[in-house]
């Protein structure tokens, strides 16, 4: 099968497109033949060796952990999927090697969800990674409730825009940073905007005079340490940066949970979460895909076409 891998870290000139076997099935893994693979920012530090001391890996190491796909088998004690079935998926192991840039990948049970039917294949690949991060965030480690204000930094991003629509599903009040041109986009998922920069905070105080319920966090340095005086008394932050943790904060690292991702499916399949695709690219050009995740702006999510799509 082809697969884009690396042999070694380094910049995105390591991606390689490899001719790999087939993985193993184990009894509680699905083969999926993949249609499209998310790209996530945690792909290109990974390649580069930032989170060497987090996992065991080997090489060559298939990239990815973001998946939208055809079930092709199922391991012998599988009952909850069927050969044929199209399904999404957050297909992270204890152990870096089997990843998702792949024409075909083997994935534990406990990694996927049937696909929403009202999402594309590229949508459905942008879902799982970032969508269970802004879930597993505002449910778990924030406790989001009804009629509390939500401070979402980076808010136009893969992360932050399933923040801000799971934010005001769950009732709450939505503010988010963003540059001025994603400003419209954040009004139409139903946030209220505010700009980067000096001035930062008395942007947010003057739309939040008594200060915010809870903060959550994806871009960390400054803008992280500046957020504990938006707070009003009791409120909770939350970041993808372990420093969160130094401000009595929480980090949040998301986690593969098939009842999450099912739930982010219904939601989507109701028509209450959408997910902009901002670019595409094939499986060969995977470190154009790299290079333009890690610039770190835009809105939205890139994927790879796995197979040729058009949707």
């Amino acid at each position: 099968m082809k697969a884009v891998a690396i042999r070694a870290y380094g910049g995105p000139s390591a991606l390689e497109l490899l001719d790999l076997p087939l993985p193993k099935v184990g009894p509680d893994f699905v083969l999926v033949r993949t249609v499209a693979a998310g790209v996530n920012p945690a792909d290109w530090k990974i390649r580069e060796g930032y989170i060497d001391d987090w996992f065991e890996r080997s090489f060559p190491m298939v990239m990815g952990c973001d998946l939208a796909g055809v079930v092709e088998r199922v391991g012998s004690s599988v009952t909850e999927f069927a050969p044929g079935d199209e399904v999404v998926g957050y297909v992270r192991e204890d152990h870096l090697g089997r990843g998702t840039y792949a024409e075909y990948v083997a994935a534990p049970v406990r990694t996927l969800a049937h696909k929403p039917a009202a999402l594309s294949w590229r949508q459905a690949a942008g879902l799982p990674a970032a969508g269970l991060t802004a879930f597993q965030a505002l449910r778990r480690h924030l406790d989001l409730r009804c009629g509390e204000t939500l401070l979402v930094h980076a808010a136009a991003g893969g992360v932050g825009s399933f923040a801000v629509q799971l934010g005001r599903i769950l009732g709450a009040r939505v503010i988010g940073t963003a540059g001025p041109a994603n400003h419209a986009h954040l009004r139409e998922l139903g946030a209220e905007p505010v700009a980067y920069g000096p001035g930062l905070a008395d942007r947010v105080r003057a739309l939040a005079p008594e200060g915010v319920d809870a903060v959550f966090d994806l871009m960390g340095g400054e803008t992280l340490a500046g957020s504990p005086v938006l707070l009003r008394p009791g409120g909770r932050i939350a970041s993808v940066s372990a420093d969160a943790i130094a401000l009595g904060g929480r980090h949040v690292f998301v986690r593969p949970d098939a009842r999450d991702l099912a739930e982010l499916v219904a939601l989507a399949d109701k028509g209450e979460l959408s997910v902009h695709v901002r670019a595409a690219f094939p499986l060969a050009r995977a470190a154009d895909a790299h290079r333009l995740v890690a610039d770190g702006h835009g809105r939205g999510k890139v994927v790879l076409d796995v197979v040729s799509s058009d949707s």
